[in-house]
């Protein structure tokens, strides 16, 4: 290869190279990069069957068109379960006018304490859009196990003083009922509503 070939090769190279990175940089740009776990495309907890608060059957298809953010507790529970839902209350108030396209549901894992009314009462406190599901012990377990959510009953000092230990994070479905993220307890709310927004422009 003589030396005008040999420049002409090095900087058909170069110009290769730089479209590459230049490809790379453009592809990574265009992945969202969320604060919570990004899950998308899991192969788990892609619908549910229980019955709200007011007695209605529902799944995920009911919420389409909304960020859906799901979350495992029972009512009586002492930090974990009303902090949470008081940031996914919280996230809904910072949003403002799309914190109307958030959707926040509640599934007990204690039904033989949280009836209807309780649950009612207790979404009540948090915002009125709010959506509690129950359903039979036999049909938990296997909500649970579809979730990969763990919790278990822990006897206290009376037969109806006893607590429940449960997984403690949010599963998140974007507008299409896709799930794509989970979010930690204690993640905080300036992140989750971050990646609302990034879930909400990809909608727009």
């Amino acid at each position: 290869m003589n030396k005008r070939n040999a420049i002409r090769f090095v900087a058909a190279c170069t110009m290769v190279a730089g479209a590459s990175v230049l490809f790379t940089a453009c592809s990574e740009q265009s992945k969202p990069v969320f604060a919570a776990v990004d899950i998308t495309g899991a192969d788990y907890a892609k619908d549910f069957s229980l019955t709200d608060h007011n007695g209605q059957p529902r799944s995920l298809k009911d919420f389409k068109g909304k960020v859906v953010v799901m979350f495992f507790g029972y009512t009586q529970c002492p930090d974990v379960c009303p902090t949470t839902m008081a940031e996914v209350a919280e996230v809904r108030k910072q949003l403002g006018k799309d914190g109307e396209k958030i959707q926040a549901l509640f599934v007990t894992v204690d039904p033989e304490r949280d009836t209807p009314e309780v649950l009612k009462g207790y979404m009540a406190n948090f915002d009125p859009t709010f959506v509690a599901l129950y359903t039979t012990p036999d049909k938990l377990k296997a909500t649970a196990k579809d979730f990969k959510v763990y919790y278990k009953k822990v006897d206290g000092k009376t037969p109806t003083s006893y607590t429940m230990d449960h997984s403690a994070g949010s599963f998140i479905y974007d507008t299409k009922g896709a799930l794509r993220l989970y979010t930690r307890y204690g993640t905080g709310v300036q992140p989750l509503i971050a990646d609302i927004k990034l879930l909400l422009k990809e909608a727009s």
